[in-house]
């Protein structure tokens, strides 16, 4: 097992990319704190995963709130005795409006949730992490919307924003032992795209010549895949490295 004895923080554990990320961590033997605002979700994964070799804490909580940030963090060291891995997945998109058009409610709304919940995370893991002595391990789910006009502009700014908090803290801690990746998916099957609501139809009509070049969709659990790479210690020489699952859409 790959990750047998790790503990470890997922967060947007209900659906999608974060579920897979679970599902896969448990079955490679990680005890996880599986972190989401859908309970009755999380209860049903952890069910789902109960013969598994890992273990699944259900933790409800919104990322975008401090408390519940710093909470997940402390369960993990309280049910495990330490913390591993932080997996930053929870997110949401925009409504692709362009800028002219981009209301104050969506840019508050995605920057909680897509930079201050990670920020947040990412400072009170680290703080253990340094208290631990012994290095850690943080994962951040991003997107090649931070780099590709595959969205709008508040969520390629939230994402973006993510990879350069990544790239930091990667160079920050070298000599610390903590690592800190990011795994951008290209176009996935999930959910997310009911975060979105009503696309904007300006910014969608100007985005979808971009979209049409986009390869087949990819599986949650291709980004789960990575994860467990980056999540295990193969990857132990890896960070400050931003892995593009995307089929190859960024490319060109």
């Amino acid at each position: 097992m790959k990750l047998g004895n790790k503990s470890i923080v997922v967060t947007g554990a209900s659906s999608g990319m974060g579920k897979a990320i679970v599902e896969l961590f448990v079955k490679e033997g990680a005890n996880v704190v599986a972190v989401a605002r859908r309970t009755e979700r999380l209860e049903a994964l952890k069910e789902e995963l109960k013969d598994e070799p890992g273990t699944v804490v259900v933790h409800t909580g919104d990322v975008s709130r401090l408390e519940d940030c710093e909470s997940m963090i402390d369960e993990a060291v309280r049910q495990f005795g330490k913390l591993d891995v932080l997996v930053n997945n929870a997110g949401i998109m925009d409504d692709m409006a362009p800028i002219a058009h981009a209301s104050d409610e969506k840019f508050r709304k995605v920057m909680d949730i897509n930079v201050y919940g990670p920020f947040a995370a990412m400072r009170k893991a680290c703080q253990v992490f340094l208290e631990q002595g012994n290095g850690g391990n943080i994962i951040n789910v991003s997107s090649v919307g931070s780099m590709h006009q595959a969205a709008g502009p508040v969520y390629g700014a939230s994402k973006a924003a993510l990879n350069a908090l990544s790239m930091n803290t990667a160079f920050m801690y070298m000599k610390e032992g903590i690592r800190c990746n990011v795994i951008a998916p290209g176009g996935i099957q999930t959910e997310i795209a009911a975060s979105m609501g009503r696309p904007d139809a300006d910014g969608y009509g100007r985005i979808s010549s971009v979209l049409s070049m986009a390869p087949a969709p990819g599986l949650a659990q291709d980004i789960a895949n990575c994860a467990l790479f980056l999540a295990s210690d193969e990857s132990s020489y890896i960070s400050g490295d931003l892995i593009k699952v995307d089929g190859g859409w960024t490319s060109f």
